[in-house]
C-alpha cells in the first residue's frame, strides 16, 4: 500500500476513535448536548445498524460487508492515478471504514454522536468515521469524472 495512504488512513482512524473515546467518556448513550439550538448536537448512540438504521442487530452480516468492501478498495485502489487527491480519498475510506470495523468487532455497535437538523428535517446521527468516507467516496467520484481511476501503469495492459 502506497505510504501516503496508509498515514492518512491511520490519521483518519486515529480522529475517528479518539473523537468516540471522548463522547462516550462525557455522556452516556441516548444523551445529547445542543450545540446549535435547533440545528446541530452532540447526541451520543450506539448504533447496531448501518446508516438510517439500515440492516439493525445484523452485525456480523455488517462485519463481513466491511472486510468485503475493504478486499475491493485495496484491490482497485491501484487502478487509480497516483495523485494527492486521491491518496487522500483512499485513506479517508478505509480509515473510515476501519473505524467503523472496530467498533463493530469489540463493541458489537458503532459510536455515534454528530446529530444536524437540516430544514426541520433531523438526519441520521454518525460520527467523523462516516464523514470521512463521504468525503473520501465524493473525492473518488470527482476522480473518475476526471479521468483519473485509469492508472498510466495500467492503460498499456
Amino acid at each position: 500500500m502506497n505510504r501516503k495512504i496508509f498515514y492518512i488512513a491511520l490519521v483518519t482512524l486515529i480522529i475517528d476513535q479518539v473523537t468516540k473515546i471522548i463522547v462516550s467518556f462525557f455522556l452516556r448513550a441516548n444523551e445529547q448536548i445542543s450545540i446549535i439550538k435547533n440545528f446541530f448536537s452532540i447526541h451520543y448512540i450506539e448504533n447496531n445498524g448501518a446508516a438510517w438504521s439500515l440492516l439493525t442487530g445484523r452485525v456480523e452480516f455488517l462485519i463481513l460487508i466491511s472486510l468485503i468492501v475493504l478486499f475491493v478498495i485495496y484491490r482497485y485502489m491501484y487502478n487509480f492515478k497516483k495523485n494527492n487527491r486521491n491518496n487522500l480519498a483512499f485513506g479517508f475510506i478505509l480509515g473510515g471504514i476501519l473505524g467503523n470495523l472496530l467498533d463493530r468487532i469489540f463493541l458489537g455497535y458503532v459510536k455515534d454522536f454528530l446529530s444536524f437538523n437540516i430544514f426541520q428535517y433531523h438526519y441520521p446521527i454518525f460520527n467523523f468515521a462516516d464523514v470521512f468516507i463521504v468525503i473520501g467516496t465524493v473525492l473518488l467520484i470527482f476522480a473518475v469524472f476526471k479521468g483519473e481511476d485509469k492508472n498510466e501503469t495500467n492503460q498499456s495492459k
